[in-house]
């Protein structure tokens, strides 16, 4: 996501209150120390009774390596039966980092480094692996890379490059299909083995673009960008004249095996991905691909505040329910500025966790009721990552009230001694003995966020799917040239002085706040029109201003919002 200045003129205004101006309360200071706290009892229970195998069982204080689904990723150095990758250590390095607690980064880093080996034989599922683990490793160079985060002098050489790359390299096999679409398992050592499946879902072969052109723009090896956006320019190619998708194809035949789709399990990190994209690497194609499908899941799944699902090829509704992972659609939309829809669908998902205490994993809504096996709720954090955004964009402090419900709810129904626990069945909150990692590379940290989002101030970050942080960099962003000439520059004025700025460099919208040492200097660009409406809601193209970064006309969506709908 974008914190500290935008990077598309399309983009949110919600940074027009950056987060170093705003005090915070006695309650949020209160709640920002409960939240570091509980993500360390999370973790160091993790570290005392798990690590280094992957996930803890916090009931028992033994641990599971769920990374065997996903393939047995081993370390050296220890013995031959051993089967764990320390995956939450790995989905915990930036979320150490937001929390200030380099030292500890540090010295997982360093034993990552030293123990981590990719050179094995062990089927992986390619998108969890890919989110969790590549993810995780490209994030953590980032951090350790940066110098604002001071890592002793010479201690770290790229080593959690090297494995990601390693790792990205073991990816590649998996994209050897008559289509490009990936196969959704893949052997690290011996690549597709003979009798793999062909099927796979929407999100695992459309949400690989940010980590594996991240790994691309990091090494200067092109392969990994290319071979996830040759995937994504193939399932786009596969919609159908309604621009929906479905939930599985073939990817040997590029052919659907569901057609049914909405924007829960199966489809939702597809649309993250385009938009986020978008936002990192700003290619237009994105932009164009996530603007038709966000007005289809408009036009065709939207039904007041819910979203049910639909059949791709008539638009006609399929089922009637709400997921637990539908929660992140609130945190996208204000990515987009659709603020309204956003708060909207928000207030729905946060009243069905103040009915149960937790949000099931699904409920069905034209029958009011839960769905009759699918009662658990797994420490899941789309929604304290919707009311993250949500306050960012707003500052209203109803968001934090929710944030402290979600974290009192927390500590009532899942804390246990040695952990954090999975809720099996919300009617009982009978506890499942199992605390994903996850918990800790997201819920964990969209609630400290939240609470105390200081880790942003003057930074420019989006967030994976998985929680992991990646820089907004000028040198990823191919809309911006290397080199500015006097014809690029436009002038930004403010109250004192009128100054020459480019303002593709600058990308205010429509008038941000611009740090400068700890004061706020106010810019717009010299062209800029403000829409008619502060909150940017539309009924016709007439309301809607001329934008401050390209100084073009933007125009009424049919969400109604003004933006750069228009290509």
């Amino acid at each position: 996501m974008l914190l500290s200045r935008s990077y598309g003129a399309w983009l949110v205004l919600f940074l027009l209150i950056s987060p170093a101006f705003i005090a915070p309360s006695m309650s949020q200071l209160d709640s920002h120390w409960a939240a570091k706290k509980r993500f360390y009892h999370a973790y160091e229970n993790y570290m005392k009774h798990a690590f280094p195998h992957d996930e803890l069982k916090p009931l028992t204080k033994s641990f599971t390596d769920s990374l065997s689904e996903l393939g047995n990723l081993k370390l050296q150095h220890l013995p031959r039966n051993y089967n764990g990758s320390a995956l939450t250590l790995i989905e915990s390095l930036s979320s150490l980092v937001i929390m200030g607690n380099n030292t500890e980064f540090e010295r997982a880093v360093t034993w990552l480094s030293e123990n981590l080996t990719f050179n094995i034989d062990a089927r992986i599922n390619l998108f969890e692996c890919n989110i969790r683990v590549l993810g995780g490793l490209i994030s953590a160079h980032i951090l350790a890379t940066d110098s604002t985060n001071r890592l002793v002098q010479g201690c770290y050489k790229n080593q959690l490059l090297n494995l990601a790359e390693d790792l990205g390299r073991r990816f590649l096999p998996a994209f050897d299909t008559p289509t490009g679409l990936p196969y959704a398992w893949v052997n690290l050592k011996y690549g597709v083995m003979e009798d793999e499946t062909p099927e796979t879902s929407t999100s695992g072969c459309g949400s690989l673009i940010l980590e594996m052109g991240a790994l691309s723009r990091l090494t200067g090896d092109p392969r990994y960008e290319s071979a996830a956006l040759r995937a994504l320019r193939k399932l786009w190619s596969m919609r159908s004249s309604l621009n929906l998708l479905g939930t599985t194809l073939d990817v040997t035949t590029g052919e659907w095996i569901e057609y049914s789709s909405g924007i829960g399990a199966g489809v939702d990190s597809f649309y993250e991905y385009l938009c986020k994209a978008y936002i990192l690497f700003g290619k237009e194609d994105y932009w164009r691909m996530f603007h038709s499908a966000y007005l289809a899941v408009q036009k065709y799944f939207r039904h007041g505040p819910w979203y049910h699902e639909a059949d791709m090829r008539t638009g006609k509704a399929t089922y009637w329910q709400l997921t637990s992972l539908q929660a992140f659609w609130p945190g996208l939309q204000v990515l987009v500025g659709d603020i309204g829809a956003a708060n909207s669908s928000h207030r729905e998902f946060f009243y069905v966790w103040k009915k149960f205490g937790v949000i099931p994993e699904r409920y069905l809504l034209d029958h009011q009721m839960l769905h009759p096996t699918e009662k658990y709720y797994p420490l899941r954090p789309e929604l304290a990552e919707s009311t993250f955004y949500l306050y960012q964009a707003t500052k209203d402090p109803w968001y934090i009230q929710v944030g402290e419900s979600i974290v009192n709810s927390l500590n009532l129904y899942t804390k246990v001694k040695g952990g954090f626990a999975s809720v099996r069945d919300v009617t009982t909150m009978q506890l499942e003995d199992h605390q994903h990692s996850f918990f800790l590379a997201e819920t964990c940290k969209y609630l400290y966020l939240l609470f105390d989002d200081s880790f942003l101030v003057d930074r420019n970050y989006i967030f994976t799917t998985e929680g992991h942080p990646l820089p907004i960099l000028s040198s990823w962003h191919e809309r911006l040239p290397a080199a500015y000439i006097p014809t690029n520059w436009t002038y930004a004025k403010s109250e004192q002085q009128t100054r020459r700025a480019s303002a593709m460099s600058l990308q205010v919208c429509p008038a941000i706040a611009l740090r400068s040492g700890y004061g706020v200097q106010q810019v717009e660009s010299a062209c800029h029109i403000p829409d008619s409406r502060a909150d940017h809601r539309c009924f016709g193209d007439e309301e809607c201003g001329i934008d401050s970064s390209t100084c073009r006309r933007r125009s009424c969506s049919m969400a109604g919002y003004c933006g750069l709908w228009i290509q």
